[in-house]
């Protein structure tokens, strides 16, 4: 009658540099970003921040994002803000994530 759970959240970490040869990492993120795995991404993001750089978050398979989700996103942009020399960013929102971003006047705060 069990099956096996599949993985609720992965991710992929790509490294490039950008045209002014600029350290541009990119977090890939698969499933979902909920209470369980938020965790997850913090720890890879966070020594990312103190690197210093360019951090994109790329939410384009991101299944669902709750609300301790959208708060570790909100705490990683502050410590990136915070650290001064890393800039944060989330690309490839679905339009559900989108929404989510404006119903909780949050998407001045990830456009900066």
């Amino acid at each position: 009658m069990g099956t096996t759970p599949q993985p609720s959240f992965s991710y992929e970490v790509e490294k490039s540099t950008d045209e002014s040869n600029n350290i541009v990492t990119t977090i890939k993120c698969h499933g979902r970003v909920v209470s369980d795995t938020a965790g997850q991404l913090r720890e890879v993001i966070k020594p990312l921040i103190l690197q210093g750089g360019r951090i994109l978050i790329d939410l384009t398979a991101v299944e669902h994002l709750d609300s301790s989700g959208l708060g570790t996103l909100v705490g990683l942009k502050a410590s990136a803000v915070n650290a001064g020399y890393c800039r944060l960013e989330l690309v490839n929102l679905t339009p559900r994530i989108t929404e989510l971003l404006r119903i909780t006047k949050l998407t001045q705060l990830f456009s900066s």
